[in-house]
């Protein structure tokens, strides 16, 4: 059975263990009560770090037309950008804020081909504001999927400093797959074409990998 800690956070976690077991066989040495106070907060920081790595298992909504969330958080915008890369043209883009307290791994929005990648490095602003999508550290990930192309941009934010990217072009992802992981406090901007409705808005809060954020505009094809 899978483990429901992802990856990237297992060094973290032994490092926290390993000082937690340590600061309390110092602490059972005797002295001063700071020697019982360090290990308990070693314990809550190990305890904190492991559910922040958290990574559940989540159950996909019916239908191979709808597109899911491809992060936990809360919907901070959902609005129309021009010239977005790999998209061809204007997107519609839902931004998605993810505090420290959500899951931060990410999954795919929609199966398809990976057929983009790009690494940007850059600034650490607050998440929330809007030069953060152009500005900060990102990674973007385009999916060429049978319906068109969609994007998922992993934003880096005040405290968070590391993006890890699963998939390269040439891979291929099913909808709801684990395509990477931001740690600590973090953004992350999906592109769909603008014909697709969006089932979300502003205050929203969705589930990676479960929440349906929009569908597929198929009323041009024929029947």
């Amino acid at each position: 059975m899978r483990i429901p800690i992802a990856r990237e956070g297992m060094p973290f976690i032994v490092v926290c263990a390993v000082l937690f077991v340590a600061a309390l066989i110092w602490a059972r040495s005797g002295g001063s009560g700071l020697r019982a106070a360090v290990p308990a907060v070693l314990g809550i920081t190990a305890l904190f770090i492991t559910w922040f790595f958290r990574d559940p298992q989540r159950q996909l909504p019916a239908g191979e037309h709808v597109v899911v969330s491809p992060a936990d958080g809360r919907v901070m915008s959902v609005e129309t950008v021009p010239g977005e890369d790999f998209m061809h043209g204007d997107a519609t883009r839902v931004t998605i804020f993810l505090s420290v307290f959500n899951v931060h791994v990410q999954r795919a929005p929609l199966g398809g081909e990976v057929g983009h990648y790009a690494y940007r490095p850059g600034r650490y602003l607050a998440a929330w504001r809007e030069e953060a999508s152009a500005e900060n550290e990102a990674a973007s990930l385009g999916i060429a999927t049978e319906d068109g192309p969609v994007l998922v941009r992993q934003i880096a934010g005040l405290i968070a400093r590391r993006i890890v990217t699963y998939p390269r072009e040439g891979d291929r992802v099913a909808r709801g797959d684990r395509i990477g992981l931001i740690r600590f406090g973090s953004r992350v901007d999906l592109f769909l074409p603008p014909g697709w409705p969006v089932s979300v808005e502003p205050g929203d809060v969705v589930r990676g990998g479960e929440t349906p954020v929009a569908r597929i505009d198929r009323a041009e094809e024929p029947s």
